[in-house]
């Protein structure tokens, strides 16, 4: 038998006529005995790093700050941000004709990605910096006549910037046609065939109605991309782009202090990536809502989370 309890026996403590209750987590001791063990093996390797005198930490405090550094580090993003538009302006074409049902603009694109995929892109980098020594001058004409419209020569017009630039770019746009493509078929046909019965062409179609709802699966990875580009301009110290990485291996070529410079070249890939680490988790969370399970929080959130729940419960008890 179930022996029901009139309203008048139940003790409550909560608006709903039911008893509060607290949930115990349990204990697991042996993550806390890692989480210690890796503290103290990460202050370990921290103290002896600041301890080493191989370092050189005034050479590290001398060159942080420096004029060279600093002219390197606006090569280095303005680069970032050049090859990634203009491997997102042309990734997003080649996914479209990746897309296309003509088989011309299909192995076209096909090719494109197969080329600048299939080879490294310190070779692409190289390739683009010694270009002259295929191609003398830059031409632009009538094909197969002498009609020419412009001339002017490969080194004058392909500098070490210009080239390092071609090869991100073409390299990131193989990439991003990847995630394009992938973003494109994420979304439901019967949207773009929504469409169209409303009279709306494809190219409209695709820039109104299938790209915004495509961005929800395009963004994070690359969010990720970008991050990987900043890093990957560190390449390109091979043809001397001026970049923050040519201008560290200039400095220690004279002074020989070859691990401070990279030091000074770590700590500040360090913090461009974690700025850009910000707006990549922000875009993340605001594509992803909806689509991510709900109870996934990061260790850090449900620590504050925790904390701030055991207080909000002082408070409680106290004012009661």
């Amino acid at each position: 038998m179930i022996d029901v309890k009139s309203p008048a026996d139940r003790t409550t403590t909560g608006a709903t006529g039911i008893r509060d209750l607290e949930i115990v987590p349990v204990r697991n001791h042996g993550r806390w005995i890692a989480a210690v063990a890796s503290l103290l093996a990460l202050v370990g390797l921290i103290g002896s790093l600041a301890k080493n005198d191989n370092l050189h930490w005034d050479v590290v405090g001398d060159y942080l700050f420096a004029d060279l550094i600093f002219d390197g580090l606006a090569t280095t993003l303005w680069l970032t941000a050049a090859a990634m538009l203009l491997g997102l302006a042309l990734g997003t074409l080649i996914a479209v004709m990746r897309l296309s049902s003509s088989p011309v603009l299909y192995g076209l694109a096909n090719a494109f990605v197969w080329v600048f995929r299939g080879t490294p892109l310190l070779v692409q980098i190289i390739f683009w910096g010694y270009a002259a020594a295929l191609y003398k001058y830059v031409k632009i004409g009538v094909p197969f006549t002498d009609i020419t419209f412009f001339q002017t020569e490969t080194n004058a017009l392909l500098t070490p910037a210009i080239a390092a630039l071609l090869a991100l770019g073409l390299n990131e746009a193989a990439y991003a046609s990847e995630i394009v493509r992938a973003g494109i078929q994420s979304v439901d046909p019967g949207q773009a065939e929504a469409a169209h019965s409303l009279g709306m062409r494809p190219a409209l179609t695709m820039r109104r109605i299938v790209l915004p709802q495509a961005m929800r699966v395009i963004i994070p990875p690359m969010g990720n991309e970008t991050i990987n580009m900043l890093k990957m301009t560190a390449l390109v110290s091979v043809i001397s782009a001026h970049d923050l990485m040519s201008n560290i291996q200039d400095v220690y070529a004279q002074n020989y202090q070859v691990i401070p410079m990279l030091v000074v070249a770590s700590i500040w890939y360090l913090v461009l990536v974690t700025l850009l680490s910000v707006p990549q988790a922000w875009l993340e969370r605001r594509y992803g809502r909806g689509t991510t399970r709900a109870g996934h929080v990061s260790p850090f959130r449900r620590l504050l989370g925790g904390t701030t729940e055991r207080l909000g419960k002082k408070n409680k008890e106290h004012n009661r």
